[in-house]
C-alpha cells in the first residue's frame, strides 16, 4: 500500500463547511424556540443528544474495523469525502481486500468525522451565545443558572478540541490502545460537561442524606474505572479470550499476565518490548474487567437501594437500575454470544449513560439531613 501522509490540511475548509451544514438543522430548530433561556437550554440538549450519537458512532468505527478507513487526518486521502478518494481507496483495497481501508469502511470513518465537526460547531455557537449573554447582563450567572453561561460552554469546547487531537491520534498512530482508551474516555467526559450544564443549571438540588454523597462518589470512581477497563478490553480486541462464564477457558483463575497485558503505552497487539501479546495477557485483560464489574455491581447495588429512601430521586433510582440489567446482561451477551454489535454498542453506550447519571445525581444532590416528613423530598 502507498504510504499516506499522516497529516493532510488541504480539506479543512470544505470539511468545516459540511459541519457547519450539519449543525444546520438543529440551529433552525432552537432558533424557533420561545425565549433566550429556553433556547440555550435546547441547543444544550441538542449537543448532549449528538454527541451520544457521536460516541455510539465511534464505537461502531471502532467495531467494525474502520478505524483507519480513511488513513490519513482529518479527510480521506487528503479530500473531504471517499467519493473524492475513491480512487486510492480502490487501489488500496485492491493491494488488500480484508485490510483496513475498504469503501465501507472509509463511510464510516468519515461518518464519524463529519458527526464530531457538527458537534464542534454547534458549541462554537454555544459558547458565543453565552458570552453575548454575559456581556449584555454585564454580570456573570446568578446562583439560579450557576452552570449557564459563560464559563461552562467555554470548557465544553476547549474540551471537543482536545477530543479532537486524540482522533486525530487515534488514527496516526493506528489504534495504539491507550489512545483509544483516552478518545472513549474523553468522549464520555464531553457527555458529562453538558449533563452539568442542564442539571445544573434548572434542576432543584435535593437535600440527602450524608451517606449518600459519598457513596455517590464512590460510584463514579468504580464507573470510570471500569468503563476505562471495557474500553482496554475492546481496544486489544480481548473479549472472545473467555468463551464462556462464570469460569474463563474452563478454569475459575485461568493463566494471566498482568504485567504484559496491562503495558499501556504500546502498538496495537504488541508489548511493550515489541513481541506480539500473548494469551496470558489478553486473559488478563479480559479477566480483570470482569472482576472489576463485580465490585462496580455490588456497590451499584447498594446505591439503588440507598436511593429508593429519596421519593425525589426515584427517575434516577429508575434509570440506574435499568442501566445496570442493561450492563450486565450486554456484558454477558458480548461473551457468551461472540461479541455481537448491538450488544457491544449497547454497552458501550451504557457505560457512557451510567458516567452521566452518576454525575447528574452528584450535580441535583446536596449533603445535609433531609427533612423528617419529606424523606429526602426537601429541594434546596
Amino acid at each position: 500500500m502507498n504510504a499516506v501522509q499522516a497529516y493532510n490540511l488541504d480539506p479543512i475548509l470544505p470539511l468545516l463547511l459540511i459541519a457547519g451544514l450539519l449543525a444546520t438543522l438543529p440551529l433552525v430548530w432552537v432558533y424557533r424556540r420561545q425565549g433566550v433561556v429556553d433556547r440555550r437550554g435546547a441547543l444544550t440538549l441538542w449537543c448532549l443528544f449528538l454527541t451520544f450519537d457521536l460516541v455510539l458512532l465511534g464505537a461502531f468505527t471502532r467495531l467494525s474495523d474502520s478505524g483507519l478507513g480513511c488513513p490519513d487526518w482529518p479527510g480521506c486521502y487528503g479530500t473531504s469525502s471517499p467519493v473524492a478518494a475513491h480512487g486510492a481507496i480502490a487501489q488500496a483495497q485492491a493491494e488488500l481486500p480484508d485490510g483496513p481501508v475498504t469503501h465501507r469502511k472509509a463511510w464510516i470513518e468519515m461518518l464519524h468525522r463529519y458527526l464530531a465537526g457538527a458537534v464542534g460547531a454547534l458549541l462554537v455557537v454555544l459558547t458565543a451565545w453565552g458570552w453575548r449573554d454575559a456581556v449584555r447582563v454585564k454580570a456573570m450567572p446568578t446562583e439560579g443558572v450557576r452552570f449557564g453561561v459563560p464559563w461552562w460552554p467555554t470548557w465544553t469546547l476547549l474540551w471537543v478540541l482536545v477530543q479532537g487531537a486524540f482522533g486525530a491520534w487515534t488514527v496516526t498512530m493506528k489504534l495504539w490502545p491507550a489512545i483509544v482508551v483516552l478518545h472513549l474516555l474523553g468522549a464520555y467526559m464531553l457527555l458529562v460537561l453538558l449533563i452539568m450544564q442542564i442539571v445544573g443549571t434548572w434542576g432543584q438540588r435535593i437535600v440527602v442524606s450524608g451517606r449518600v454523597r459519598p457513596l455517590l462518589w464512590l460510584a463514579l470512581v468504580l464507573v470510570v474505572l471500569q468503563a476505562a477497563s471495557g474500553a482496554w478490553v475492546s481496544a486489544n480486541y480481548a473479549v472472545l479470550v473467555c468463551d464462556g462464564f462464570p469460569q474463563c477457558q474452563g478454569r475459575w483463575w485461568p493463566a494471566m499476565d498482568f504485567k504484559q497485558g496491562f503495558g499501556v503505552w504500546r502498538p496495537l497487539g504488541m508489548a511493550a518490548d515489541g513481541a506480539a501479546l500473548t494469551l496470558q495477557s489478553l486473559t488478563a485483560i479480559h479477566m480483570a474487567h470482569r472482576l472489576l464489574a463485580l465490585l462496580c455491581v455490588g456497590v451499584l447495588l447498594i446505591l439503588v437501594a440507598v436511593l429508593r429512601g429519596f421519593p425525589g430521586l426515584r427517575r434516577y433510582l429508575l434509570a440506574l437500575s435499568g442501566l445496570l440489567a442493561l450492563q450486565v446482561l450486554t456484558g454477558l451477551g458480548n461473551v457468551l454470544f461472540n461479541w455481537p454489535l448491538a450488544s457491544a454498542l449497547l454497552h458501550t453506550g451504557g457505560a457512557g449513560c451510567l458516567v452521566v447519571l452518576v454525575v447528574a445525581l452528584l450535580v441535583h444532590t446536596v449533603g445535609g439531613v433531609p427533612e423528617r416528613a419529606g424523606r429526602g423530598m426537601h429541594h434546596a
